[in-house]
């Protein structure tokens, strides 16, 4: 599979917000040849990277080693690089490589911190049309993404309908729910209020660690479901042995087990602070927390109406930060635009993270949709899904 990784400065950008910064630094990777009209657009989720596929050294990839979608991405794969020319591009405000807090401000030669402009979804799917041009890709043959990568698609139906082929959100929807935004508020007043934030100016000092760790648990816990939870943890203790360094910092908490889950949440949050910006995950959150499609229009099937190709979206059953639901409704909004749309609905208990972990389930609607577009044999309106019931938040997470 041929790799193409790099780092290109494409100047003055305007911020969806007014302010503006000198000189745009974008990440990105491609996987395959480009022959004219066979590009895909990958648009990775909430502390994703532009390495979607293939493994490489972490130096190589600004600290995120593992790729998030390989799976998926490659040669023989679903989304197959011997046939398409598949690009990705960290978000506008990341730290894995494009512009963000983390970045050296040339007027202060200091990093930016809360001084870089308040960052949008639209801002990433400008930059992104940028960074396109920049290499000589036009129109694309599809655009994909999952969770606020989701959303990051619908925004290119929207501000760029003539340049797509074909949509594929996936665990996404037009908007968040009060709840998710309640749930993200107290992840992020949980980074802000740790007292090495500092206001965002940390880079010389030690950073808020304690708050981004709790940050990401509180993410994690969204991502799975109630079942898929059950199963993996139940309520087993993980043993003294599995403590790591999380010992219990008050005498009383020794008395009680150590669970699995807890041990899940420390190990996996703890290691996602070595790697990650604080100051980021606040921006991209945000991003995500205030997109909304209609915005600027009366109705979200008035934001999609110009879009004149065809759409899969994907959804899984045990998702309540995006649930069916929400897809369905989605999907509705391009049906009342008159678009070619079909929503395939994933009969998975795993929760958000399905679309990363389930490629047997994921991998061949999109395979299909991508050949041979809406009347794809694996593609499916499989909406409502008879099997199990739909999985908002009060029965999924909270309840008895």
């Amino acid at each position: 599979m041929d790799i193409t990784r790099k780092t290109v400065e494409l100047g003055k950008f305007e911020f969806a917000c007014g302010d503006s910064i000198h000189n745009l630094v974008l990440a990105y990777e491609t996987y395959g040849e480009f022959t004219g009209d066979n590009a895909v657009l990958i648009c990775h989720a909430l502390t994703g990277s532009a390495h979607v596929a293939g493994q490489h050294n972490r130096r190589d990839t600004n600290g995120q080693a593992r790729a998030w979608w390989d799976s998926i991405v490659g040669h023989g794969k679903p989304i197959d690089t011997s046939e398409y020319y598949v690009i990705c591009i960290n978000a506008i405000g990341s730290c894995y490589g494009s512009s963000g807090p983390s970045s050296i401000s040339p007027e202060t030669n200091l990093p930016y911190g809360t001084n870089f402009p308040p960052v949008t979804i639209t801002d990433w799917t400008r930059s992104q049309r940028m960074l396109l041009d920049h290499i000589g890709v036009g129109r694309l043959h599809a655009v994909i993404g999952g969770s606020v990568g989701g959303m990051n698609v619908l925004e290119w139906a929207k501000l760029y309908p003539d340049d797509v082929n074909r949509l594929i959100p996936i665990a996404t929807s037009s908007r968040l729910d009060p709840q998710c935004i309640a749930l993200d508020s107290i992840a992020c007043s949980s980074i802000t209020g740790d007292p090495n934030w500092n206001g965002g100016d940390y880079y010389d000092s030690v950073p808020p660690l304690t708050g981004l760790s709790t940050a990401r648990k509180i993410g994690h816990v969204m991502y799975l479901s109630k079942q898929s939870m059950s199963a993996k943890f139940g309520r087993r203790s993980a043993g003294r042995d599995s403590l790591y360094d999380f010992s219990p910092t008050d005498p009383a908490a020794a008395f009680f087990p150590y669970t699995e889950v807890q041990s899940y949440l420390d190990y996996n949050s703890e290691k996602f602070t070595t790697r990650f910006d604080p100051n980021s995950y606040l921006y991209l959150v945000r991003a995500m927390d205030n997109y909304d499609l209609s915005s600027g229009y009366e109705s979200d099937a008035d934001a999609l109406s110009a879009f004149t190709g065809e759409v899969l979206i994907l959804s899984f059953i045990g998702d309540w930060h995006f649930t069916s639901e929400s897809s369905e409704d989605l999907t509705n909004s391009f049906r009342k635009a008159n678009i070619n749309v079909r929503h395939h609905v994933v009969d998975s208990t795993y929760g958000h993270d399905a679309f990363l972990v389930e490629p047997n389930y994921v991998g061949p609607p999109i395979s299909g949709f991508l050949s041979d577009g809406i009347n794809a044999s694996s593609v499916t309106d499989t909406f409502p899904k008879p099997t199990h019931n739909f999985a908002p938040v009060h029965n999924s997470l909270f309840s008895n």
